[in-house]
């Protein structure tokens, strides 16, 4: 066999296999949204509550607004009791805010919803990137009738279960205080307490602070899986907590895998949303 026709064909072939990997992570795998369901068991003896977990939508040049639709009609199709929304909402600057915030509304529309910021959401981190401050995203959640948690706090009842959320701002951005956010909030007996934060590093923030449960994204669940090596580019320091349910200090933490992405790629880590039974 001729040594240059051989190697000019392995070449070929790994450059076609190359473009075709790209061309699957790029069209295929980031588009094949799923639902991920996890039974969080807190206190069985209290009525179920569920809850619908959406994070890191990133609107985009690679992540249009029909994706997220998909993703808010998907969610809202398993009935949940409860939506909570977990940062970035947006990529850099974007120009579509009005119909982004008519697509969220749907949500506040059928449950009470709820929602922290991530790092690309505006702030100390994505100035440069994106905007200074975090009044575009803020204005659109206000504006589809999402109750925005920046180191806030509120009770409320739902299925006849009390519950205490609290949302922290995100820790790349400099923007959690967890003294603020926690400051009128106490455990008391029959009573959950769910925590909103887009990192979840931040819970060695938050760890003396009294909750039950902590709803993260940030990860995409590390958005490029590679087999026998996992997810070496997920931008966590724990790498425990790239995905999943996890427990963690008699606490559980839950981190999504997000709907969007960035630089429109997955590779074994498709997108989803997240639905959580609380018991």
């Amino acid at each position: 066999m001729n040594k240059r026709l051989s190697r000019r064909g392995f070449l070929g072939a790994l450059g076609a296999g190359t473009v075709g990997t790209l061309g699957y992570m790029r069209w295929c795998e980031s588009d094949w949204l799923q639902v991920g369901r996890n039974h969080v068991s807190i206190d069985p003896a209290l009525p179920q509550v569920r809850i619908l977990h959406l994070s890191d939508f990133h609107a985009s040049r690679v992540v249009s607004l029909k994706q997220i639709q998909e993703a808010i009609e998907l969610g809202l199709s398993l009935k949940p009791d409860l939506v909570c929304l977990t940062g970035d909402y947006i990529t850099r600057k974007y120009d579509y805010f009005d119909k982004f915030s008519h697509l969220l509304k749907r949500l506040s529309q059928a449950a009470p919803s709820f929602a922290c910021l991530g790092n690309h959401d505006g702030g100390r981190w994505s100035a440069g990137r994106g905007y200074a401050d975090t009044s575009n995203v803020e204005g659109m959640l206000n504006n589809a009738g999402i109750t925005l948690l920046r180191n806030d706090a509120v009770a409320l009842s739902v299925n006849h279960r009390r519950l205490q959320l609290v949302g922290v701002g995100d820790v790349w951005a400099k923007d959690l205080d967890a003294r603020k956010a926690f400051r009128t909030v106490q455990k008391s007996s029959g009573e959950t307490i769910v925590l909103l934060s887009h990192n979840p590093d931040s819970k060695s923030k938050v760890g003396q602070y009294p909750w039950d449960l902590m709803l993260s994204g940030h990860t995409h669940g590390g958005q490029l899986w590679i087999p026998l090596i996992g997810a070496p580019f997920a931008p966590i320091r724990d790498k425990r907590f790239v995905k999943g349910l996890v427990r963690w200090n008699e606490r559980w933490v839950h981190v999504t895998k997000g709907v969007g992405n960035l630089h429109g790629l997955r590779l074994n880590c498709p997108p989803e949303v997240s639905l959580l039974t609380l018991a």
